[in-house]
């Protein structure tokens, strides 16, 4: 998640992608790329030559090891796979997205060959001043120093004395190395401590082949809980960031009255399904279609792909437009309180003038995505996500604007966020794939419409799931309608934590797996679960203590608050089961079985959860109690049925599948 140079076209012809050991290229997007390229100006061409050239000594020692990762399948530079997963609903993911080719850049190589150095060093197969570069592909920015305070470095003092992996005892301490007799390893791998030289890149990746060959990897607990811990902490943050800017409306207007909070409840769950999923499902084709062209060694054609978007989801927004702009009247058939939906058709009205804004803050963020820059977003939402919670209360309670100033200020966040984000692209990285304005971005539209369909459904059925329910606490009254806003609110800030923390496993396990280590992926899986489940527990104790403290931070009402507290119980009950729910998802994803995990939710939300809900809610007459126990039983079944399936899956078969896809593309 650190900021990190862009690499120049010319060295993306050495990546070995993450993605090819787990999903197949498109097409489709093939078919694309290639339209394009035909019509690519020799101008361009040009550049980007001189650009590559220009990158070529700064470069040059990560490359040569990137020249040795093709011939090694064992390289975790190889199946490197970044922990980049996002998502716009308010749950976890039902059907997940397919990556495609999405080349390293040089920061993300240098972080795989840093963990091979790791590895080999906490299996005693290098020296441990070897374990750590001097100066070279050393970890740094947000995500390291987050990490920094929470974990030690590896392979050094006493854990080089450690006897607690097999093999360890042919390996004498480097003080005496030098006159240890050769053994049967010796000769393959090297003395640990016979090199005083730095080892590089090439040699590291070179040893890590030969250990991995000779059965000689392996890891231990303490090591995926550092590693789980340094690629799921940023991404807490940036989900917590992501979510206040909804959080911070409800907060702000939930002290008017119930009918507000319940308002703002409405046109939030509005705005999600017909706006934001609806941009956000869209622009997962350029998940493709940037990588790609980035893949290419074009990259103008980055730009234009993204400059494409951008002009398609302003075309898309007139017909939202149109919908937000009459939600008065189509909400009001739909929900029986009036003023509640006269205040939501009025949010709508100002939040659409910040529409267009989150459609090019969707599309600048894949642009940067493709070329492996995952920081922007993070440092946009520092900047704009405290901004946001400001400007909420100054509106709303300081000048008195009352419920209007939560969507101005929701409007003013979601334009100054792409002023921020191509403000990052201009000072720091990613301006050299801009194409510039050009009437080039109006051709070639059916291949990218065709690929953000796919993307569109996934995400409506990953948010509708759960904004269904909000819907169905209108026909039970104001009170209610305010409180499942809270509780809706409540469990999508606590699913906050797990959901990063299966970002995380899932990249782990699909880099062991990529790297033939299924016993390491194992243990990585292991420590992620525990991880849930610790999580989950925390959650859990944190909801039931303070059941009757936590409503009142988000309304005043008393009869709201006596619902939250009453149902917050169940809802801090299932807690665990969404933490583990979505671990298991996230293993699931590491495997390349996420297929797996999307018909179980799929099923487990539809066919179960929303019948059971609304029979317990309205036939039983449960009313909020009867929406969450739907959602309750759902989750049992999703964490129950997804864990007996990693319980009897063959870790071995999934290698092999990985590397029978690799050998195909």
């Amino acid at each position: 998640m650190a900021p990190r140079n862009t690499l120049s076209a010319e060295s993306a012809e050495h990546h070995s992608p993450f993605s090819r050991s787990f999903q197949s290229s498109s097409p489709l997007a093939e078919a694309a790329i290639a339209r394009d390229l035909a019509q690519y100006d020799d101008d361009d061409h040009d550049d980007s030559a001189i650009s590559s050239t220009e990158n070529t000594s700064e470069s040059s020692t990560v490359r040569a090891a990137s020249s040795h990762v093709a011939t090694n399948p064992h390289s975790l530079a190889g199946s490197y796979r970044r922990p980049s997963f996002f998502t716009s609903g308010n749950h976890g993911t039902v059907v997940p997205s397919p990556g495609d080719y999405q080349p390293l850049t040089q920061s993300e190589r240098e972080q795989a060959i840093e963990d091979e150095r790791h590895l080999l060093s906490d299996n005693r197969l290098i020296a441990p001043e070897h374990a750590h570069t001097h100066g070279h592909g050393k970890p740094h920015g947000l995500q390291h120093k987050l990490s920094s305070l929470f974990s030690t470095s590896p392979g050094q003092g006493s854990s080089w004395k450690r006897h607690d992996s097999f093999h360890s005892a042919d390996w004498r301490s480097p003080e005496v190395a030098d006159t240890t007799e050769t053994s049967e390893t010796t000769a393959l791998l090297g003395s640990p401590g016979g090199d005083h030289h730095e080892m590089n890149a090439e040699e590291i990746d070179r040893k890590w082949e030969e250990a991995v060959t000779a059965g000689l990897i392996n890891t231990t607990w303490r090591r995926e809980a550092q590693v789980i811990g340094r690629y799921s902490l940023p991404l807490m943050v940036t989900f917590l960031l992501q979510y206040s800017l909804t959080v911070a409306s409800i907060f702000t207007i939930g002290h008017l009255g119930k009918e507000e909070l319940g308002a703002v409840s409405l046109a939030s769950m509005t705005v999600s399904i017909t706006g934001n999923a609806v941009y956000s499902g869209l622009a997962t084709s350029l998940d493709t279609l940037c990588a790609q062209a980035y893949g290419s060694g074009k990259r103008k054609l980055v730009g234009l792909q993204m400059l494409r978007m951008v002009y398609f989801l302003w075309v898309v927004t007139v017909p939202i437009a149109v919908l937000w702009y009459y939600s008065e009247y189509i909400l009001a058939k739909i929900v029986p309180e009036k003023r509640v939906a006269e205040m939501a058709g009025l949010y709508l009205k100002v939040a659409l003038l910040g529409a267009p804004g989150f459609a090019c803050f969707e599309s600048g963020k894949r642009y940067l995505q493709a070329q492996g820059v995952f920081s922007a977003s993070l440092w946009v939402l520092l900047v704009c996500a405290p901004l946001n919670a400001f400007m909420n209360w100054f509106f709303v309670w300081k000048l008195g604007w009352g419920f209007i100033g939560a969507p101005i200020a929701v409007a003013i966040t979601e334009n100054l966020m792409p002023i921020c984000l191509f403000a990052y692209i201009y000072f720091k990285v990613g301006s050299e794939c801009w194409c510039g304005f050009t009437r080039r971005a109006f051709d070639n539209w059916g291949p990218m419409i065709r690929l953000a369909l796919p993307g569109l459904i996934m995400v409506e059925a990953e948010c509708l799931a759960f904004e269904v329910l909000t819907l169905a606490s209108s026909y039970l009254g104001t009170s209610e309608l305010a409180a499942q806003s809270i509780l809706s609110t409540i469990s999508s800030i606590t699913w906050q934590i797990p959901f990063p923390l299966s970002i995380a496993g899932s990249t782990r396990v699909a880099n062991l797996i990529g790297a033939t280590l299924p016993g390491a992926a194992k243990i990585s899986a292991k420590v992620t679960f525990c991880g849930a489940i610790i999580v989950g527990v925390f959650n859990m104790v944190l909801l039931s203590s303070l059941r009757s403290y936590i409503p009142r931070l988000f309304s005043s009402d008393a009869d709201v608050i006596e619902i939250v507290a009453e149902v917050l119980p169940l809802c801090a009950a299932f807690q665990l089961f969404d933490a583990i729910a979505a671990v298991t998802n996230g293993i699931l994803r590491g495997l390349g079985r996420q297929e797996i995990g999307g018909y179980i939710q799929l099923f487990c939300y539809y066919a179960i959860a929303m019948p059971i809900s609304m029979g317990t809610t309205f036939s039983l007459g449960w009313g909020v109690m009867g929406l969450w126990t739907g959602v309750a039983l759902a989750l049992l079944l999703v964490s129950a049925i997804e864990c007996i399936f990693i319980r009897y899956i063959s870790w071995e078969r999934s290698v092999e599948e990985a590397i029978a896809r690799n050998e195909t593309l």
